[in-house]
């Protein structure tokens, strides 16, 4: 149903926190399952603007991207900054068996949730098996 983009993700974000070097941005968290015909996907933002989150699917590729900034204040002294800001984003790679034309979208408590339900095609069905000739012929002698 759901393929995980970047693998080494994790790998990348820890070599930059060591390094001191983050140029990539923060992580956007992401949890999925099936709940019988819907799959439901979690992404974590707190703090976004709702107006911000931007939600496409093109060729079954999803695509999130939102957006996080530091409200600016004059005379203000940052003391600690490790809240990560700016432009998230992120891509899973959906099966065919979803049908994204129906794909839900709700921002609530700083989680995005995205309902996609199964397809027609992809549920399960039961198959009628009706009635035919035996198949045996008569033979006349």
């Amino acid at each position: 149903m759901l393929l995980r983009t970047d693998p080494f993700r994790d790998f990348d974000r820890v070599f930059e926190q060591l390094a001191g070097t983050m140029s990539r941005p923060a992580v956007m968290h992401v949890d999925a399952h099936r709940d019988g015909d819907w799959f439901n996907v979690y992404f974590d933002l707190p703090g976004v603007d709702p107006e911000s989150i931007d939600v496409t699917v093109e060729r079954n590729v999803l695509q999130v991207k939102a957006e996080r900034q530091r409200p600016a204040k004059e005379g203000v002294e940052t003391v600690i900054s490790e809240r990560p800001m700016g432009v998230f984003s992120r891509q899973l790679f959906l099966g065919d068996t979803l049908d994204t034309d129906k794909l839900e979208a709700t921002y609530d408590n700083g989680v995005l949730t995205l309902r996609i339900p199964v397809s027609e095609h992809a549920k399960p069905r039961k198959i009628s098996v009706g009635a035919g000739s035996t198949g045996l012929r008569q033979i006349k002698g």
